[in-house]
């Protein structure tokens, strides 16, 4: 497995419109915990653990495929998520991106958003997206192309399905990981109030460790 931060990778920034099946999910994890990397539970709280200590456990609960326990342990409740598989990989890239693809045709494509949030009205949106190919030769030749700075991408879900601002997706917060034929692209971004830059950063990193759908 190769995994690779590409937090420079960002491309300017998107506006992205999808179709997608909705699935409500009742608020998992610390819901009520502030969007805030320094944030406690409220006045004479012990001190809140470090993003590194928290980001540790979280990556453990992904992999094993508990979302909602991953985000709880970096202090954020899921409220809304939207999962989508198709075959169609052209259809939902775009630039150097969907050129490879054209070329080197996808054998699956999965999508997941999560809408994360606190009590006061603080939320971000998490993208996760599977690339799927026949080989693993396909797979690291994807990655050299969607890694770089500018390359376009797999289009995320649309953050307006859960009733919020149109979210633009820049690759500031960007991970991606390879598992053998597949890619797992995730990126975060906040969406209202106030999100810290280093947890969106452990969110995305996080939400790359998901096994696909």
């Amino acid at each position: 497995m190769v995994a690779r931060r590409s937090s420079d990778k960002g491309s300017g920034g998107v506006a992205l419109v999808a179709a997608v099946l909705v699935v409500l999910a009742g608020a998992g994890g610390a819901g009520g915990a502030a969007l805030n990397s320094g944030a406690s539970g409220g006045g004479g709280a012990a001190p809140v653990e470090s993003i590194g200590v928290r980001k540790w456990d979280a990556k453990r609960a992904a992999r094993g495929g508990d979302t909602a326990g991953a985000m709880g342990h970096l202090g954020v409740g899921i409220s809304k998520q939207a999962v989508k598989q198709e075959l169609d990989c052209v259809a939902n890239s775009f630039g150097q991106v969907r050129d490879f693809l054209v070329r080197t045709p996808c054998t699956s494509l999965d999508r997941l958003l999560l809408a994360v949030g606190d009590q006061a009205g603080n939320a971000a949106v998490v993208s996760v997206v599977w690339v799927t190919f026949p080989g693993r030769n396909q797979a690291r030749q994807f990655d050299r192309v969607i890694d770089v700075a500018g390359s376009g991408d797999v289009k995320p879900l649309s953050g307006g399905v859960f009733g919020l601002p149109e979210v633009q997706f820049t690759a500031a917060h960007y991970w991606s990981e390879i598992r053998d034929t597949t890619i797992t692209i995730a990126e975060s971004e906040p969406a209202t109030g106030r999100v810290e830059p280093d947890l969106l950063d452990a969110m995305t990193e996080v939400a790359a460790q998901l096994p696909r759908p």
